[in-house]
């Protein structure tokens, strides 16, 4: 028996065109392009910190940095992840790293209240500069996972949102780390960890409008 082709399928798919599936591996490839596009784009403007290279940055520079980038790179990988959801998709990495993010902060304060020295961050005349192009230059990781995400499927766009803003304003403040000088325990613990929350809130309020269908 010969089965009569439905014209009303016949209809609904014939404007319907092959798209290329999304990988795990192109996202990451993108996120490190964005990661290396916003430490050139930081040389180009501000200029390395050639005492990296040469001996003179503190040990906490380096665990400031390297706490900034591991959680740069997992919540990155969780908003990749989201493009492509599938059942077992966690973030248990982008979690426990952002629970200790937190305590860079905390331990610059604890440090800088028993000195009796807190007020000295306040009056940090590169505070603030640190966290405004921290934050400003995370906008390219931003915008190269948001391209990702408008790509993909995600099915919490919230938790997106949050994951977006971490991820960008922990790369952006690492690569903007690359250029400070400045690498005492309240200088790094406060204004280099300032643009990561600020971020995650920006993340949050904005891309899950610029992703949903």
């Amino acid at each position: 028996m010969n089965r009569v082709p439905n014209p009303l399928i016949a209809e609904l798919a014939a404007d319907l065109e092959p798209v290329r599936p999304l990988k795990l591996i192109h996202g990451i490839v993108l996120v490190t392009l964005a990661a290396a596009v916003t430490v050139v784009a930081v040389e180009a403007i501000d200029g390395l910190w050639r005492g990296i290279f040469a001996g003179r940055a503190a040990p906490f520079f380096f665990v400031t940095n390297g706490m900034l980038a591991i959680l740069g790179a997992a919540a990155s990988l969780a908003v990749v992840r989201m493009g492509t959801p599938h059942v077992g998709n966690t973030h248990d990495g982008a979690r426990w790293s952002f629970v200790m993010l937190v305590l860079l902060p905390i331990t610059a304060g604890m440090i800088l209240l028993s000195q009796g020295s807190f007020a000295q961050v306040l009056h940090d005349q590169y505070g603030v500069e640190c966290f405004v192009s921290g934050t400003a230059f995370g906008l390219i990781t931003a915008a190269a996972l948001t391209m990702w995400l408008r790509r993909g499927a995600p099915v919490s766009i919230n938790s997106a949102g949050w994951y977006t803003g971490i991820a960008s304003g922990a790369i952006g403040s690492v690569a903007f780390g690359l250029a400070c000088p400045i690498d005492t325990v309240g200088h790094l613990g406060i204004w280099h960890v300032a643009p990561v929350a600020v971020s995650a809130i920006i993340g949050r309020l904005v891309v899950p409008s610029l992703v949903r269908w």
